[in-house]
């Protein structure tokens, strides 16, 4: 795994500012001086940094964030699992391995910061030969396959929130389907006003804490305003049992199956609103697809996003699971401390789901001692603080997205 994220970049990092309960979220002056409504975003931290130790200068020149996000944690991943990243010189392609990158919005930080204006000052000659693979949307994954020679599919998915998770997912039925060894597999989403000032013109953001970043993301709160804006990188190295076993690699969890579906904009389902059926079928179906029965489930990694739509969520988890608040699993949203990682969102919180299983852990959902009342009766299931979950072994993870989309992944601690 490979990951960076507004609280931690790299997976020590990451794992131990989820273990106690640290934010990323910041104040931006940046969006006060644009009189943007709410100032405050996850952004990792020390990022350029380690570009430059990462990747040649002319390699840089072609990255804007959510390049750099999606590289390094792909670089990352590739080595974590075990592998040496290829020289540029050796013309060997991994032929068996290839990667599936999504983003919510894509290059928009260089749309904004260079073509637009260049455009409109008649300076296109001046635009400089790279920008095409910055603002296109496979431009992430294309450039991760030049940096490890991967040779099997690479691609770019692209379902808002739920891009993620649905990168993971696809990752895994191309190698059950017997089309590839390994995927890279993950989302990424870049830093920017120009990514976020529409979330906040329809005024989706919160607003009201301003003054104290660290409270601002409040999923499953009643004083919830609305989420967060964040940005990051997660790559998961999916790869079949058999393979793995054959190089004698390390193997953090057991993907046991997924669904991806669409609420078809009906039963209250819109293009900024979730169809709960459709949420519920897509939990049910990929319990069924990960062949477990729903008691199973020990903890779930929720979408929450400190919306409305939380309590909704809640009541979806419990009738698709078929559990009631005296035998719900443990819920946690890991967007109270990263904000909303759009695109990135549903790989940053897999990866997330990943430590805590390796660790026996849950951490905590930060910021909602004030529960929602159509929550309350879940308060049990409800970390304020990390739990200690030594007997940890299934966890499942959703995403719910702009256009009504939805995907589902479980996850189970591995164990030979």
């Amino acid at each position: 795994m490979g990951v960076v994220a507004p609280n931690g970049v790299g997976l020590q990092a990451y794992e131990l500012a989820l273990r106690e309960a640290r934010s990323g979220i910041r104040h931006l002056p940046e969006l006060e001086e644009l009189k943007f409504g709410c100032t405050v975003a996850g952004v990792p931290q020390g990022v350029d940094e380690i570009a430059e130790e990462y990747f040649a200068p002319d390699e840089l020149l072609a990255m804007n964030s959510s390049h750099r996000y999606g590289c390094i944690a792909a670089v990352d991943a590739w080595t974590d699992a075990g592998f040496e990243r290829p020289d540029p010189n050796d013309d060997n392609v991994h032929w068996e391995a290839g990667a599936i990158i999504g983003t919510g919005i894509g290059g928009l930080d260089t749309t904004g910061d260079k073509l637009v204006p260049f455009v409109n000052a008649g300076r296109v000659r001046r635009l400089g030969s790279t920008m095409v693979e910055q603002i296109m949307g496979s431009g992430v994954s294309a450039r991760i396959s030049g940096l490890l020679a991967l040779g099997n599919q690479v691609t770019a998915n692209s379902s808002a929130c739920s891009t993620g998770t649905e990168a993971i997912i696809g990752g895994v039925q191309r190698i059950k389907a017997g089309l590839a060894e390994r995927m890279l597999c993950g989302g990424t989403e870049g830093s920017s006003p120009y990514i976020w000032a529409g979330f906040d013109a329809m005024r989706v953001l919160c607003r009201k804490h301003n003054d104290e970043p660290e409270r601002a993301s409040r999923p499953l709160s009643a004083s919830a305003g609305g989420f967060v804006p964040g940005s990051g990188a997660a790559v998961l190295h999916l790869e079949s049992l058999e393979s793995a076993e054959e190089r004698g690699a390390r193997i953090y969890t057991e993907i046991l199956g997924g669904a991806i579906n669409c609420g078809g904009h009906r039963n209250g389902g819109s293009m900024t609103a979730p169809n709960p059926k459709a949420v519920q079928r897509c939990i049910r179906q990929a319990v069924e697809d990960a062949g477990i029965t729903p008691d199973e489930i020990d903890g779930i990694n929720g979408h929450l996003t400190a919306t409305g739509a939380d309590s909704s969520e809640v009541h979806s988890w419990a009738l698709a699971l078929e559990r009631t608040p005296d035998n719900f699993p443990v819920i946690a949203s890991t967007k109270s401390m990263i904000g909303h990682g759009l695109g990135s969102a549903g790989a940053l919180e897999s990866v997330a789901c990943l430590l805590m299983l390796r660790g026996g852990f849950m951490h905590a959902s930060i910021n909602c001692e004030d529960l929602h009342p159509e929550v309350e009766a879940y308060a049990a299931s409800v970390p304020h603080v990390m739990r200690e979950k030594p007997a940890l072994r299934t966890m499942i993870k959703a995403a719910f997205g702009f256009g009504d989309v939805n995907s589902c992944a479980i996850f189970r601690k591995w164990s030979d």
